[in-house]
């Protein structure tokens, strides 16, 4: 039985296949799918059209997808995902670079693009008045959960849904050793592959937003073999 549509998704890919195949399994679970096949096309369509998420193919005609992201991410407020087929790590480093919120490598398992979907809709979901009280002062940082805003010295940091969704639960646990596994699971919803190395990126550039010493962190710190720990010593 089809549920209902709740989320209306665009799937900007190219792969008529694939992308039959995602929206097919993508209907049953309460999303609406529209395709377009041109990259050339999707950035008038994302700021047009009426969309909870896009889902963006890196290999596009007409335009590729991190100039799609770059284009639209200060307009659409919504989730952006990034799929490639390449799974190189500069490529998500690209993607983050350019405000995506997510990044999945092809082949697309099904399962796992609905989990993230679901995940990131859920913190969308939640209402402002629950957050309206949730801030966490560490030092010179402070992260305000209801704006989904973090300023360092009185100055606003830019930051992606991703990146504020993994300071906050840093913060939320600061002082304390949070696994990659646990982190992982906590933001996406699912067990983390072990070669999914997302988590370490996303580190790495929220320490370049905090100013922190890439070869010395002392807001992000990392424990060997285990995982990372926002310091309460700001």
């Amino acid at each position: 039985m089809t549920i209902p549509a709740e989320y209306r998704v665009l799937l900007v890919e190219d792969d008529a296949e694939l992308a039959s195949m995602v929206a097919d399994y993508l209907t049953p679970h309460g999303f609406q799918v529209a395709i377009e096949g041109r990259g050339d096309r999707a950035v008038e369509r994302i700021l047009r059209e009426p969309q909870d998420v896009v889902i963006l193919d890196v290999n596009l005609p007409g335009l590729d997808g991190f100039s799609i992201c770059r284009a639209v991410r200060t307009r659409f407020a919504g989730p952006i995902l990034i799929l490639t087929a390449r799974g190189e790590e500069i490529d998500e480093v690209v993607g983050l670079e350019v405000g995506a919120d997510d990044y999945l490598a092809k082949p697309v398992r099904p399962r796992v693009l609905l989990a993230r979907l679901r995940a990131h809709l859920r913190k969308l979901a939640v209402g402002e008045n629950q957050l309206a009280d949730n801030r966490i002062q560490l030092g010179a940082l402070r992260i305000d959960a209801g704006r989904r805003a973090a300023e360092l010295r009185g100055e606003a940091i830019e930051l992606t849904t991703a990146e504020f969704d993994l300071l906050w639960l840093l913060a939320q646990h600061a002082g304390q050793v949070l696994g990659r596994g646990d982190i992982y699971q906590r933001l996406h919803g699912l067990k983390q592959d072990g070669l999914d190395r997302s988590i370490d990126l996303r580190v790495s550039r929220l320490r370049k937003k905090l100013g922190d010493d890439p070869v010395n962190p002392q807001r992000i710190k990392a424990v060997r073999g285990v995982g990372y720990l926002l310091s309460v010593e700001q």
